[in-house]
């Protein structure tokens, strides 16, 4: 328990002012309120590599040996590692869905994934998996609606669960109406969606009964965009730069120039060949990191822009003092990691992210925590969680 953060409190600010003095009698008066103290407590994760490396390769096997049948154990698995590993104030948080309500939804939209990968290998049935991937374009916002409410609900700290209050209208809206102007727009209208998403997801969740309060402009958002746009335009223009004056100052100096001047002798061919395709992996390899790179700057970006300030009721807000850059890099770096070790590396990978991430969040409070109240916990389907595992939704965190 030495890894359990501990609270800090700030100063009470001084609400003394000059006196004055009075030959009349003054009234008694009610001595002003004090300004609330304000509690900042940090987040920590205790998780360690070794430890979830056990669980995870015990998943992976399970899940291989069952042919996926075993995935809603090592997803819940997973998650009450992460959550119970995840303190705030001397408590843990707790995940606590059921494997089995996850399987009934596996097994129906695995069932669907078969009919249709069987669908596509015959022509007389295509038809069918096209109706299907209709099915799942149309029905995908109401999975992401289930999905939220699920994981909300078996949510809890300090005995207290979260909710989300979301409707499925707002979720096509979000998820669906907003996606569909993107090619007509050339893709501007993306960062609108992506705003749309961050406001459904933070505007309708739940600790207990107090509501979370995001109110937040779009206008970052597509700065955001806008910037790793900028960066990658000129990453890309000085590696293009970088790689046209190599091959021009070769071939000046001769290096390359026997090469393309014997285009009759098969070794010359076979050798140009190999260059060519050579830089064109290179290439095609640097503009891969570029593009994760950049992807990674703009998730981590939107992650902070969500978080900062984002109140629970009015007596608790968040604070996100993470930098998105290194973040970023935590994410390339961890990505480079996993291709190399082919995936070994994978839980070192997610828990040094979770440890970095939750080490620049704080929740700063006016109240005690333990006076939030609770709310009525319905049952949820989770048909939406199903599919989120099976089809690995993204939705943002």
């Amino acid at each position: 328990m030495d890894d359990v953060p501990t609270l800090s409190q700030s100063p009470l600010p001084s609400v003394a002012g000059p006196l004055t003095l009075s030959k009349e009698a003054l009234p008694a008066a009610a001595p002003a309120p004090l300004p609330p103290t304000i509690v900042t407590l940090p987040l920590a994760f205790t998780g360690q590599p070794g430890e979830f490396f056990r669980i995870w390769i015990v998943n992976v096997l399970l899940s291989v040996l069952t042919l996926g049948l075993y995935s809603p154990w090592a997803r819940v698995r997973t998650r009450q590692y992460f959550y119970g590993h995840t303190w705030l104030d001397g408590h843990a948080f707790e995940y606590t869905a059921q494997p089995i309500a996850l399987l009934r939804g596996f097994l129906l939209v695995g069932g669907l994934f078969v009919v249709y990968s069987l669908s596509q290998r015959f022509e007389a049935y295509q038809w069918i998996s096209y109706l299907l991937l209709g099915v799942f374009f149309v029905t995908y916002p109401w999975l992401v609606y289930r999905s939220l409410k699920f994981n909300a609900a078996n949510t809890v700290y300090r005995g207290l669960s979260f909710h989300f209050h979301g409707n499925a209208r707002a979720a096509y809206v979000a998820y669906f109406l907003l996606l569909l102007t993107v090619p007509f727009t050339l893709g501007l209208t993306y960062p609108l969606a992506v705003w749309f998403q961050r406001r459904y997801l933070l505007e309708n969740a739940a600790y207990g009964t107090a509501r979370t309060r995001w109110g937040k402009d779009v206008g970052p958002v597509y700065l955001t965009f806008l910037i790793a746009v900028g960066i990658g335009i000129v990453v890309v223009c000085t590696l293009g730069f970088l790689a046209f004056g190599g091959i021009a100052l070769l071939g000046v100096s001769g290096g390359l120039s026997g090469i393309f001047q014997r285009p009759d002798s098969d070794a010359a061919d076979t050798l140009q060949t190999f260059v060519l395709l050579g830089l064109a992996a290179t290439g095609y390899v640097l503009m891969i990191l570029v593009y994760t790179a950049l992807w990674q700057y703009i998730r981590a970006a939107l992650l902070k822009y969500s978080l900062q300030d984002l109140y629970v009721g009015d007596t608790l807000r968040l604070q996100a003092t993470f930098d998105p850059v290194r973040l970023a890099w935590i994410g390339v770096s961890n990505l480079l990691a996993q291709i190399v070790t082919l995936g070994l590396l994978t839980p070192w990978a997610e828990v040094r992210r979770t440890r970095y991430l939750l080490s620049g969040v704080q929740v700063q409070t006016i109240a005690s925590l333990d006076d939030f109240q609770a709310d009525v916990n319905a049952s949820e389907s989770a048909l939406g969680e199903a599919a989120h595992e099976f089809f690995n939704f993204d939705l943002g965190f």
